[in-house]
């Protein structure tokens, strides 16, 4: 447990207010009213106030250091430390009221006994009214017309997103639906033709130990199918002649139409030897035809069934990245939310765009809000395939860091400068051209890992080489709400 600070009240001087630059303008009356309303208090080295508790005070520091830090996952991160006179944190937006919860968005220590001027947040929020009306109702509508905007240029930004995954997600279906509907129609014709070979075959003379033998040599060719080895096109070429030639040999018409399926199969010419002494020289077309009509339908049904599969795939990958199923906070293997939003957006990656994956797979779960991170992993890689202008590798990796997990996206674009990288996560800001971006996808990406998982981002970057690093903790953070996780921040550090 934390013990108390040292808190000394000490007499309020005017004058001494008047030297602090956030005063200095004021007259003394002003002056005396900040004397009753407000205190000076001198208070000894520790936390003066903690991050996430109601905002009631405006802390003005007079003398003294100040360390201001804000929880990322279970530890303190320091943001700043200063010792510059007039610097304050606090309750200094409780001119807005109800309209905002006031609470406290860093934590403040002193790190030596220092001087502070502290006024209630309920008598900040009067004096700024009465005093600066004006002032006030403008700073109210840039405060709340910049949340609005935000609000629904991040909707649009949403909007785009999903439409652009939509698109990629109907292109991607679209392929294997095609697929399969092309193997039916293909399948009833080979089942109908088989249909009639085997008529054929059964009007001919045929003993009944011949008839089993063919039918055990339809078999073995369809065992074959699944276990054909993949040729090259040059190995497949030479395979498709011998087997012609061998076709054209026997005085069957047309062998070339045969041999890519028997081949496909792999099926040499020593197995069509073994039918040719099943069934002799006088029905071996006929055989040959039904054996052939046998594995192009293994062969299409395997395709209709790697169509379906490949259609699976894809709405499981689009349950899993929109979580529509599921509680918005839940714990969560993250290599699934990433396999699921790369799947997602294949159709933008295109065939210019080398996905690497680095997995660490010994990752525990993490507790998380799955479909707002899939949300991130979207714009993370959306600006990496635009920084590589569609050709390029895109790497994901996931490690261990401590008691968070890092998930690292990397692309080998041109970078983003130096002058920019302290920019790149505000709001609007934006460095592609006027009308393909909104300046919202990092700053929501920030919102997403810093608000509302308590994590970290950070970027590194230069020609070649650009990586946005986003840390998870391990632990649970406490499940916000909507109007808490979307409020705007305070400034991390005290106002100077």
């Amino acid at each position: 447990m934390t013990a108390p600070r040292e808190v000394t009240p000490v007499v309020c001087d005017p004058a001494e207010l008047r030297s602090l630059f956030l005063f200095e303008k004021l007259d003394d009356d002003q002056l005396a009213r900040l004397c009753r309303e407000g205190r000076v208090e001198k208070i000894g080295p520790g936390l003066i106030y903690t991050e996430g508790d109601p905002a009631a005070c405006l802390y003005v520091m007079i003398e003294g250091t100040v360390v201001m830090s804000r929880k990322v996952g279970g530890d303190d991160v320091e943001i700043s430390r200063t010792s510059q006179r007039g610097v304050y944190g606090g309750a200094f937006q409780a001119y807005l009221g109800d309209r905002m919860p006031q609470v406290y968005q860093n934590s403040m220590r002193a790190t030596v006994p220092s001087r502070f001027f502290v006024l209630g947040s309920d008598s900040f929020a009067r004096i700024v009214n009465e005093w600066f009306p004006m002032a006030v109702h403008l700073l109210e509508g840039l405060f709340f017309g910049n949340r609005r905007t935000r609000e629904a240029v991040g909707a649009r930004e949403r909007l785009l997103a999903l439409g652009s995954l939509t698109a990629g997600l109907t292109h991607e279906l679209n392929n294997p639906a095609a697929a399969a509907v092309r193997a039916t129609s293909a399948l009833r014709e080979r089942v109908a033709a088989m249909r009639g070979k085997l008529r054929l075959l059964a009007g001919g003379r045929y003993e009944r130990a011949t008839l089993e033998n063919l039918i055990e040599l339809q078999q073995r060719a369809v065992e074959k199918v699944p276990k054909a080895p993949k040729l090259d096109p040059l190995a497949t070429s030479d395979a498709e002649d011998e087997l012609s030639d061998w076709l054209s040999g026997r005085g069957i018409p047309d062998g070339w139409q045969l041999a890519p399926t028997f081949v496909q199969a792999g099926l040499a010419a020593e197995w069509l030897g073994q039918v040719r002494d099943t069934v002799g020289d006088d029905m071996l077309e006929p055989a040959l035809r039904w054996l052939n009509y046998t594995v192009e339908t293994e062969l299409l049904m395997n395709e209709i069934e790697d169509a379906a599969t490949r259609i699976s795939t894809l709405l499981g990958a689009a349950r899993q990245y929109s979580q529509l199923d599921r509680a918005p906070f839940q714990v969560v293997d993250v290599h699934d939310l990433l396999d699921s939003t790369v799947l997602m957006m294949s159709a933008k990656l295109g065939a210019g765009v080398t996905v690497h994956k680095d997995y660490d797979r010994a990752l525990p779960k993490i507790p998380a809000y799955a479909a707002e991170l899939n949300q991130v992993w979207t714009n993370l890689i959306d600006n990496a395939v635009h920084a590589m202008r569609g050709a390029g590798t895109l790497t994901l990796r996931t490690a261990r860091d401590g008691g968070q997990v890092l998930v690292e996206v990397r692309d080998t674009g041109s970078g983003v400068p130096p002058g920019l990288r302290e920019r790149i996560f505000e709001p609007f800001f934006s460095t592609k051209p006027v009308g393909e971006g909104t300046g919202l996808g990092l700053d929501i990406c920030w919102r997403i890992v810093v608000n509302r998982h308590h994590g970290a981002m950070r970027v590194e970057s230069r020609p070649g080489d650009t990586r946005f690093q986003v840390r998870l903790p391990l632990e649970a953070p406490a499940p916000e709400s909507a109007e808490t996780a979307d409020a705007p921040d305070a400034p991390d550090a005290p106002e100077g």
